[in-house]
C-alpha cells in the first residue's frame, strides 16, 4: 500500500511557528515519525511540502494511479482554494485532511474547509501523532 502525504503552506516552519497551537516538532520530525509508523504497519509513502497552490495541485494530479491514497494536511488552503478541493474530487482517490489544531478551537474562520467535503475524514487537534491516526484510518478505510 503506498500514500501521498501533501503539506500546504507554512508547515515548513513548524517547531518555530506558534508552537503553543502548532507544537515542537518540525515537519521532517513529524514525517519521519509518520514514515517510522507507516514501515512498521507495512505502508509505503512520499511527502511534499509548498507554499504554492499549484505545485499542490500538480501533486494531487500525478497521485492518480500512483498511491492508494492521499493524505492532506492543506493548512489555510483548506479554507480557501477550491481548486485545491477541485483537485481532490477529480483524482477520486481516498484522503484523510489532517490538521494539527483543532479547528473548531481556532477562530470561526478556520472551523470550516472547503476540502473536507471531499475528504473520506478529517483528523485534528491532536498534533504531529494526527499523520499516524490517518495513516491506520486511511489503511482501513481502504482495506489493508
Amino acid at each position: 500500500m503506498k500514500f501521498l502525504i501533501i503539506n500546504g503552506p507554512n508547515l515548513n516552519l513548524l517547531g518555530t511557528r506558534e508552537p503553543e497551537i502548532y507544537g515542537r516538532e518540525s515537519l521532517d520530525e513529524i514525517m519521519a515519525a509518520a514514515a517510522d509508523f507507516a514501515a512498521e504497519n507495512g505502508i509505503q509513502f512520499q511527502w511534499v511540502q509548498s507554499h504554492h497552490e499549484g505545485v499542490l495541485i500538480d501533486a494531487i494530479q500525478n497521485a492518480s494511479g500512483q498511491v492508494d491514497g492521499l493524505i492532506i494536511n492543506p493548512a489555510g488552503y483548506g479554507h480557501s482554494s477550491v481548486a485545491i478541493r477541485d483537485a481532490l474530487s477529480a483524482v477520486g482517490l481516498p484522503t484523510v485532511e489532517v490538521h494539527l489544531s483543532n479547528l473548531a478551537q481556532r477562530e470561526e474562520f478556520r472551523h470550516r474547509t472547503l476540502t473536507a467535503d471531499v475528504c473520506v475524514g478529517q483528523i485534528c487537534g491532536f498534533g504531529g501523532h494526527g499523520y499516524q491516526l490517518a495513516i491506520m484510518a486511511l489503511k482501513k478505510y481502504i482495506g489493508g
